[in-house]
């Protein structure tokens, strides 16, 4: 059973029915039962949801990322970023799937933080920065995937790299610093705005039709890692692999800036395997399905990871691609690694099938996340216009139309700054006080039905909040990340409390009953 937090307010309708003007009025169960708005379906099993969550994480990332993460560190000890990525992935994957078998429903964090810190005080405004949050870092994440897709696209068409305007902006704040902003226009660009388009218009349907395409998706990409895993262990060559640079594990504070912008970025590959959790109003026997799921593509993606790496790197010597990271150009190294093995069909071939590995996880990507704000706008505690389900397919495509929006303008970005906006802004604003939040819930609600309980609690809980402090400070040039975040936070504090002042929620009043806030219609 869902908790009584987690029930939408959608459901409360059993007792009454929204006017035309917005306004309520009682009526009997028969009446109300008429003009209750279309609920979610659940169609999501234990398959699918594996599916998901792995599309969402190897998306592009892997294919275009390994020059940034090898240039990081400056050798094949890279790999490090990637076995210390996993670890924190598992530990923080284990917060997850606590929550997400306690506190099953559609919206994830958003529900989680707003049952840890208490739904009508503080948990009101956590749940609603996170929401806010959202708005900016879902669509980065979103367009990441879209600009990694472009950029293999250049693979075909050269052309697509030149850029035909450009521009840096800055804007001193107080007690800040300056913020610093470049966009840039290519034809690479154009390319990753279709395939935002393309993925909105695809998932602008019934949840039903989705499950077996995400799982078509999902046999590209596993096919395409495995293609590569084979032809590297069948052209291995240990030297390449080992060919560790003088001093390369010495223990200096250059070998640790190195290590946390590989982290950050072996982070942002990770990241994903939380996606069903957002879907919970959608999914088959939650409470068993969300945390197998969970664990299960994290164990899976980290396996192909290191293999996929290890195979690249015993073909391609780590100094040659250490050069596309330096000119942000170029980044097709999985390309390049099939073309000295087979020739230029197959490097064609690959680069095909790493685009559709990308787009599988746009698309995954804006299934999951058009799904928070929807759960947000029900409880009343984001925009009314969120919560509109589609009369007919029955999903939430205003949701899914503003992130994708957004997501559009964020294509005109460099893929290095996505990257690392996406990551900073999610760590400091979400996952810190999430994983903090995990052993909050237990102190503050031990008697919470708990179908699955984390191992080894709360170690996990404590080593994923250890690593992610370490990403966000072990960089260099740090705080340009750091400000992008505070930005957000002070305005969406300013947002919430407008907000919450007008309707006279916490702090400066009582948040109403569900049971009475006014629900949108469609």
């Amino acid at each position: 059973m869902v908790p009584d937090i987690s029930v939408p307010s959608s459901l409360i309708l059993c007792a009454c029915v929204v006017s035309d003007h917005g306004s309520l009025m009682q009526r009997n169960p028969s009446q109300s039962a008429e003009v209750s708005p279309p609920q979610l379906i659940r169609g999501i099993g234990v398959g699918s949801a594996t599916a998901l969550n792995m599309i969402d994480m190897i998306g592009v990332g892997p294919f275009i990322t390994i020059p940034l993460i090898v240039s990081a560190m400056g050798g094949p000890q890279a790999m490090l970023g990637w076995i210390l990525g996993s670890i924190f992935a598992m530990c923080d994957g284990l917060v997850w799937a606590e929550l997400g078998a306690a506190l099953p429903g559609s919206g994830g964090s958003y529900r989680y933080l707003r049952e840890i810190y208490g739904s009508k005080r503080l948990g009101r405004l956590i749940s609603f920065l996170f929401i806010w949050q959202l708005s900016f870092s879902a669509p980065l994440s979103i367009a990441s995937g879209s600009i990694g897709l472009a950029g293999y696209a250049s693979y075909f068409w050269p052309g697509l790299q030149n850029q035909y305007a450009s521009h840096d902006w800055s804007l001193a704040l107080p007690l800040l610093g300056t913020l610093q902003l470049r966009w840039l226009v290519s034809g690479a660009t154009f390319v990753a705005v279709g395939v935002v388009l393309i993925a909105t218009l695809l998932l602008y349907r019934k949840i039903t039709h989705i499950g077996w395409m995400s799982k078509l998706l999902l046999a590209g990409v596993l096919g395409t890692i495995g293609w590569i895993i084979l032809a590297g262990l069948t052209h291995f060559n240990a030297a390449r692999v080992f060919s560790f640079p003088p001093g390369a594990f010495a223990l200096s504070h250059e070998f640790f800036l190195g290590l946390g912008s590989a982290m950050l970025i072996a982070t942002y590959d990770y990241w994903g395997y939380y996606n069903i959790s957002f879907l919970g109003d959608e999914v088959k026997e939650p409470s068993k399905t969300i945390p197998r799921a969970l664990l299960l593509s994290i164990l899976l993606v980290a396996c192909l990871y290191v293999v996929m790496n290890v195979s690249i790197l015993a073909v391609v010597p780590w100094w040659e691609i250490v050069r596309p990271a330096q000119s942000n150009s170029g980044l097709f190294v999985v390309s390049i690694f099939m073309q000295r093995i087979y020739g230029p069909w197959a490097a064609n071939l690959v680069t095909a099938l790493v685009m559709w590995t990308a787009f599988a996880s746009v698309f995954s990507l804006m299934l999951g996340y058009s799904r928070v704000p929807y759960a947000a706008a029900l409880d009343g505690n984001y925009f009314r216009a969120f919560g509109r389900v589609h009369p007919e397919h029955r999903f939430p495509y205003i949701s899914l139309l503003a992130l994708g929006g957004v997501a559009l303008l964020f294509c005109f970005f460099s893929l290095a700054d996505v990257i690392s906006a996406l990551v900073v802004i999610r760590i400091l604003l979400q996952f810190l006080v999430q994983a903090v939040g995990v052993i909050v819930l237990r102190i503050r609600q031990p008697e919470l039905p708990r179908p699955f309980r984390m191992w080894f609690y709360p170690l996990p809980a404590l080593i994923a909040s250890f690593g992610f402090v370490f990403i966000l400070i072990s960089r260099k040039n740090f705080l340009k990340e750091i400000r992008y975040a505070a930005v957000i936070l002070i305005a969406g504090l300013l947002i919430y409390f407008i907000r919450a002042w007008r309707n006279r929620d916490w702090p400066f009043g009582e948040s109403l009953p569900m049971a009475i806030r006014e629900v949108p219609t469609n």
